[in-house]
C-alpha cells in the first residue's frame, strides 16, 4: 500500500473507532442531552394484559415490563418532595392522546399522551424532562418515550410507583442523563395550536429536533 492510501486507511479506521466509541458511551449512561433527542428502543408486548409500568422516583426512571422482561426504559421527571408522585400500586384509569391542561396556571398547555393513574389529577404524559424532581406529582416523559408507552399500555395497566425499582442499577444506569431546562419555552401561539399535536405525532416539536 502506498503512503497516501495508508494515510486514508488510518483516517477511516480512526473515524470508525470514534463512531463505535460514541455508541458505547450512549449505552453506558455517560451522555447527556435534551429529551427530544432520546428515542428508546421498545419491544411490542406479546400479551398486553401482562404489561406493567414501574416508576422509580429515586432514580427518575420508568420501565415497561411484561413478566420479567423490560420492554422499554426511559428517564422521566417526577414530583418534588413537596408535591410527590404518589407511591403505591395504581392502574391507568384513562388515556387521552391529545390532552391539554385544564387548570391555571398554564391552561391549554399540551399534555400529550396523557395516562392518568391516580385520581384525575395525576398522570404520565409528555413534558419537559429535568434530571431532578421538578413536577407537581405527574410523571413527565420524553416525547418519543411517551408515545411508545401510550401505545404499549391500556386502561387497567398496573402502574407501580416506588422509591426504587429492580432495574435502577442495571438497565436504568445505562440510560442517558436528559435535561430540558436550558430549552426556551415555545410561544403560546404554537403550544395552543393544533400544530403542536401534529408535530408531536411525528416525534418532533418546535425547533428542538
Amino acid at each position: 500500500m502506498n503512503k497516501p492510501l495508508r494515510i486514508l486507511a488510518t483516517i477511516a479506521l480512526g473515524g470508525a473507532a470514534i463512531l463505535f466509541s460514541s455508541c458505547s458511551n450512549v449505552s453506558s449512561g455517560g451522555t447527556s442531552g435534551t429529551a427530544f433527542s432520546f428515542d428508546p428502543p421498545a419491544k411490542k408486548p406479546s400479551n398486553p394484559s401482562a404489561v406493567k409500568v414501574h416508576i422509580s422516583t429515586g432514580a427518575g426512571k420508568l420501565y415497561v415490563t411484561e413478566g420479567n422482561e423490560v420492554l422499554l426504559a426511559t428517564p422521566v421527571g417526577v414530583g418534588t418532595s413537596a408535591n410527590p408522585t404518589p407511591k403505591g400500586t395504581h392502574r391507568i384509569t384513562s388515556k387521552t392522546r391529545h390532552r391539554r391542561r385544564q387548570s391555571n396556571p398554564g391552561a391549554g398547555y399540551p399534555m400529550t399522551y396523557w395516562m392518568s393513574f391516580y385520581s384525575p389529577a395525576y398522570g404520565m404524559h409528555w413534558g419537559f424532562v429535568k434530571p431532578y424532581p421538578s413536577t407537581h406529582g405527574c410523571v413527565r416523559m420524553p416525547l418519543k418515550s411517551a408515545r411508545k408507552v401510550f401505545d404499549m399500555t391500556r386502561v387497567g395497566t398496573p402502574v407501580i410507583v416506588a422509591s426504587s425499582q429492580p432495574w435502577d442499577s442495571t438497565i436504568g444506569a445505562k440510560l442517558p442523563r436528559l435535561d430540558d431546562s436550558p430549552l426556551p419555552n415555545p410561544p403560546d401561539s404554537y403550544m395552543k395550536s393544533s400544530k403542536v399535536f401534529a408535530d408531536q405525532e411525528q416525534g418532533k416539536m418546535w425547533n428542538f429536533n
